[in-house]
């Protein structure tokens, strides 16, 4: 029997106690706090934006900090309370928080509060608002549109299950331990990630470019290829007709899976329909020149801001320029030829001077083949190490999820 068990067993056998949030403790509003109080010494204090990018479950530093007569009217978090992020552009990071474990009082910025927990371990609450419970309860309290928000008011009425607390500290010691473990093996894939994909592109690099180059003839995109600007429509969340924009491209050139964009069947969009082998390429932004080789079996047009570039039959395989689009050859091409007057335009004007080395297309096939494989090794989430790290996290996840669920204590057994 595990230690948890044994402690269940002993402490309560007959279920645990769960409660509201706003039953467990009180929550108070962050205020104040803007960038342009942000100081390198001072009082401590969390801005709520930092809480998506540098913390971690909890904390006992801060990385800002804050004059004292801006602290003074501020609110103040004090060791043992658990900051919670209370706006966010997505339903998943609302609500992120970070457990106050420092020696002294810290100060909180506005779109965060602080949560002051009774009978409850302060990292518990932490794992406790990561789990797949809180989050299955929170969406019903979730309102706004493009920004995402949570009141305390809501967030009190999310129960939490509140065991004895020595069993909360054996549950946040396993945790842990878990997560440290978790995070030194990710960081070892992720690390092994890296060096796959720096082979991956020296492999391209080599393959396109350096031999190619040499051996095959080069010439400009224009020459083998046409090219087509996309349609200039509003996004819908439904529809028959799937719409792919530059948003929707990833930064290994694919299509993204959580994001999807339709537009109406109508004689306008099937005018900037895609085929199967054709290449879109951005035009526009700080993501111009990212390319995604289009090979599903559905209905798709494409946005205003992306170019449609066909390959001519028999010369180019869309597959070949779309690895090709990857390599450090066309990026420093394109660093180029866009142009900055402001927004970086890398129109179709600009694309069709690339120059790319064509071999014969027997050979362009088996440089896809090759390719192809680097490719899913390194990129795809399906197969290799992307795979793993996503199997772990997962692993991670339930372990997570078992450990904070408990058979609640029925009244008639209190």
């Amino acid at each position: 029997m595990s230690r948890i068990a044994e402690l269940i067993e002993e402490l309560c056998p007959n279920g645990v106690v769960h409660l509201s949030m706003g039953a467990t403790g009180t929550f108070t509003r962050g205020n104040g706090i803007q960038k342009k109080d942000f100081l390198e010494q001072g009082f401590p204090a969390i801005h709520y934006g930092q809480i998506f990018t540098r913390y971690g479950l909890w904390a006992s530093e801060t990385y800002i900090f804050i004059d004292k007569a801006v602290a003074s009217k501020s609110k103040l978090a004090q060791p043992g309370d658990v900051v919670i992020a209370t706006t966010s552009e997505n339903d998943e990071d609302l609500a992120k928080a970070v457990a106050w474990l420092g020696n002294s009082p810290v100060a909180v910025s506005s779109d965060a509060m602080i949560y002051s927990p009774e009978n409850l371990n302060p990292k518990f609450v932490s794992y406790f608002l990561n789990s797949t419970d809180f989050q299955k309860q929170k969406e019903k309290f979730i309102t706004g549109t493009k920004v995402k928000r949570i009141s305390s008011q809501n967030f009190s009425k999310i129960k939490i299950p509140v065991p004895p607390l020595k069993i909360q500290e054996e549950i946040v010691r396993i945790l842990d331990r878990f997560t440290l473990l978790e995070a030194e093996l990710e960081a070892e894939l992720e690390a092994e990630l890296e060096a796959r994909r720096k082979q991956h592109a020296h492999f391209r690099d080599s393959l396109l470019v350096r031999k190619e180059m040499e051996s095959s003839q080069v010439v400009e995109l224009k020459e083998v290829c046409d090219f087509e600007y996309g349609l200039t429509e509003t996004a819908k969340s439904e529809g028959s007709v799937r719409f792919i924009r530059i948003t929707d491209i990833d930064e290994n050139g694919h299509l993204k899976k959580d994001s999807l964009a339709y537009v109406e069947d109508s004689p306008e969009s099937r005018k900037k329909r895609l085929s199967f082998g054709d290449v879109v390429v951005a035009r526009t932004g700080a993501s111009f020149g990212k390319s995604l080789y289009f090979d599903k079996p559905i209905d798709a047009s494409y946005a205003s801001f992306l170019i449609k570039v066909t390959c001519r039959n028999g010369v180019l395989d869309g597959k070949y320029l779309w690895h090709f689009m990857q390599s450090s050859y066309y990026w420093k091409q394109a660093e180029i030829l866009v142009s900055r007057g402001g927004q970086p335009q890398f129109n179709s004007n600009a694309i069709s001077r690339v120059k790319i080395p064509v071999p014969d297309m027997k050979k362009q096939k088996e440089i896809v083949i090759l390719l192809d494989k680097f490719d899913a090794l390194a990129n795809d989430i399906s197969s290799g190490l992307p795979a793993e790290i996503a199997a772990r996290r997962k692993q991670y996840e339930y372990y997570r999820d078992q450990l904070l669920t408990f058979k609640e204590l029925q009244p008639e057994a209190a």
